[in-house]
């Protein structure tokens, strides 16, 4: 069985991050993550097998930015971003991933957990759903980035907020 270890971003995981998760179009998803836990403001965890990252996801200790959200759940903490090499895929790291931002919010005090989902990626709201998540409102996820070549675009995609109660 493959060791899957998850820890808490550090400066050198950067370039592997980079090398074997690359983001098109994003290339400094990674850094802008990292800077944020730096920052106090989140805590960005990698998956690692055979020393290299497998996955990825951050836990925003301040919650999620969407007003709708917000309304819903206030500053309940988010698990976003979750991602993993495609082919690790249905093979337990994005469930150890949510797990270990589970326990780090438990850690912190936290009684809930949120996380949003794409309605166009269902097999991660099955995952969710396995896990124990419930939803709780639609909402528009908007978020931007600059590409490779300097430019910003804005993104905008249809979801629903789901929570997990943790005690």
């Amino acid at each position: 069985m493959d060791r899957t270890e998850i820890r808490p971003c550090r400066a050198e995981d950067i370039a592997p991050l980079d090398r074997h998760l690359p983001a098109p179009g994003a290339p400094t998803r990674h850094a802008d993550r990292f800077a944020r836990q730096e920052a106090g403001q989140g805590t960005y965890l990698i998956a690692w097998r055979d020393g290299r990252p497998a996955g990825h996801g951050q836990v925003r200790w301040d919650g999620c930015a969407a007003p709708e959200v917000r309304a819903a759940v206030g500053d309940c903490p988010e698990f976003n971003g979750l991602d993993v090499r495609e082919e690790l895929r249905g093979r337990g790291v994005g469930t150890a991933l949510i797990l270990a931002a589970e326990k780090l919010a438990r850690e912190r005090g936290r009684t809930l957990l949120g996380l949003g989902v794409a309605h166009d990626n269902p097999r991660a709201a099955a995952l969710y759903a396995r896990l124990g998540y419930a939803p709780v409102t639609a909402y528009t996820d908007r978020y931007a980035y600059t590409d490779a070549a300097g430019l910003r675009h804005a993104c905008a995609d249809a979801c629903t907020f789901l929570v997990k109660r943790l005690d």
